[in-house]
């Protein structure tokens, strides 16, 4: 496992219950700010192996970007049950939700 993917892995693992953050927050934490696809894709392949809380991750429009009907509506209502409102299209309000670590050791 690369550095960045460890990295990404941990970040994700540290997003609190009933906050968000972006692809590339996340890729910026974890020192790659352009790479918010790698983000996707080690979310895609991880999540379950790693039991991370994928579903706090959304994109930067503040969307959930899931097209796939049966994860976009997982990924609705457990953010939901966390106390996060999501309005119409998925759309998430990143001011009030988005989480900003004040430090991520680098």
């Amino acid at each position: 496992m690369t550095p960045f993917t460890e990295k990404v892995i941990e970040i994700i693992r540290t997003i609190p219950e009933g906050k968000v953050m972006t692809y590339g927050q996340i890729a910026g934490l974890a020192g790659s700010p352009r790479a918010a696809r790698q983000v996707v894709r080690i979310l895609h392949s991880m999540s379950r192996k790693h039991r991370l809380p994928w579903h706090r991750v959304i994109n930067a429009k503040g969307q959930i970007a899931i097209q796939e009907d049966e994860s976009y509506n997982e990924q609705w209502m457990s953010l939901e049950a966390e106390g996060v409102q999501v309005g119409l299209n998925g759309v998430i309000d990143l001011k009030k939700y988005k989480w900003e670590p004040e430090y991520f050791g680098k």
